[in-house]
């Protein structure tokens, strides 16, 4: 039988009652909040509380939004700044922008262009990396006809395979990935009662670890892909990827100055605090509460990216003051995608860049460096 094409597989997810958006135009960006109200009048309902929905009573969910609002930016005056310059670099890249985006699986919900709508609106913002999720429902050949080029990490979801391991990174290397994200965090799926109470399951496929998952994960939970990976995740795994990839390995799903400092004994280049987006253990703290302790104890050993609840340019801006390095972009763009296919993941980036510039150019601070010695202070 031959082979389908990637026109074929789409008009067969529209056939099995999954129509995502295909339009692709520039999306007008006021706050990234209403992209998300947006967003769920054009996608189907089960991918639309898939993306947007959290682990249990959405507590953490919330909080990743709340926490912001402990702190504020004590602004500067007289500081000589104008044109705020946003360029800073990370593991040796030089990026236009602190911030890129997040690994997140199955883009396929919210436009029929996949990941590689997503890639090609990073890929024309310029400056950036896009994260590639181990399930991604787009293969690495289809995200890179996308990116063209452009820098890219790849996250990994651990076979209990160490062959099938290998072969993944080997592949993920192959198309040019410079850094491996390990998600240490998800060794099961959250308690996620949107998607429940929706019976949802993924109607396609998952091409890059579909060679250890029966079925290829179309029409399955992600309970039963979970199970289908590996849960014990440890500091050898850590290691295993560090020695195996000879690539710098963040270690995503740090909320504890305990584990950051695991990590980087084993081997870890670069720390990521996140939460992963409140779908995950909800009572856990908002990402941001998080984030001050965890650098006080890395103590610039290693960067720090951060993420869950970016939503503004003064969260970037309070998250590189706390100690981030860089942040990741997770959930606004993909509302973007959906009302715009890659121009609306443009559009969001973009929306990014010009709320961190005016953030940064009233609180008085001219370069990236500035904003990590800038002074926030608690709201009581």
């Amino acid at each position: 039988m031959a082979e389908k094409t990637v026109t074929e597989e789409i008009e067969e997810e529209v056939n099995n009652g999954y129509d995502a958006p295909t339009n692709v135009n520039e999306v007008e960006v006021i706050n990234t909040y209403e992209l998300e109200e947006k967003a769920k009048k054009v996608v189907p309902k089960g991918g639309f509380d898939y993306m947007s929905g959290a682990s249990g009573d959405e507590f953490t969910l919330k909080q990743n939004i709340e926490a912001w609002n402990a702190k504020g930016i004590l602004p500067r005056v007289l500081a000589d700044v104008e044109f705020p310059e946003t360029n800073t670099s990370i593991i040796g890249q030089e990026l236009k922008v602190p911030f890129i985006m997040s690994p997140i699986a199955a883009h396929g919900l919210a436009h029929q262009a996949k990941e590689a709508g997503t890639a090609r609106g990073i890929a024309e913002f310029g400056g950036s990396i896009m994260s590639i999720s181990a399930y991604s429902g787009a293969s690495f050949d289809e995200i890179e006809a996308g990116l063209g080029g452009n820098n890219r990490w790849f996250q990994i979801y651990m076979s209990k395979d160490e062959e099938m391991n290998k072969n993944i990174i080997d592949e993920a290397k192959a198309d040019g990935a410079t850094a491996i994200i390990l998600t240490a965090d998800a060794t099961l799926s959250g308690n996620r009662d949107r998607d429940d109470h929706n019976k949802f399951v993924y109607p396609f496929g998952m091409p890059i670890v579909s060679r250890y998952l029966k079925g290829g994960a179309k029409n399955m939970s992600l309970n039963n892909i979970y199970a289908q990976s590996k849960q014990k995740i440890s500091m050898a795994d850590v290691r295993f990827l560090k020695e195996y990839s000879d690539l710098p390995v963040f270690v995503k799903g740090i909320q504890t100055p305990e584990d950051a400092m695991a990590a980087i004994g084993a081997g870890a280049a670069g720390i990521w605090v996140s939460n992963h987006g409140g779908r995950q253990l909800d009572g856990a703290p908002g990402s941001f509460a998080t984030l001050k302790a965890i650098s006080e104890a890395v103590q610039n050993r290693v960067p720090i990216v951060f993420d869950s609840g970016i939503r503004r340019g003064e969260h970037i801006f309070k998250a590189i003051a706390s100690g981030a390095d860089i942040v990741g972009i997770g959930r606004p763009a993909l509302y973007g995608l959906a009302l715009g296919g890659w121009k609306g993941v443009k559009s969001v980036f973009e929306y990014f860049e010009s709320d961190l510039k005016r953030v940064m150019q009233l609180a008085g601070t001219q370069t990236i460096e500035d904003i990590k010695h800038a002074r926030l202070f608690d709201i009581k």
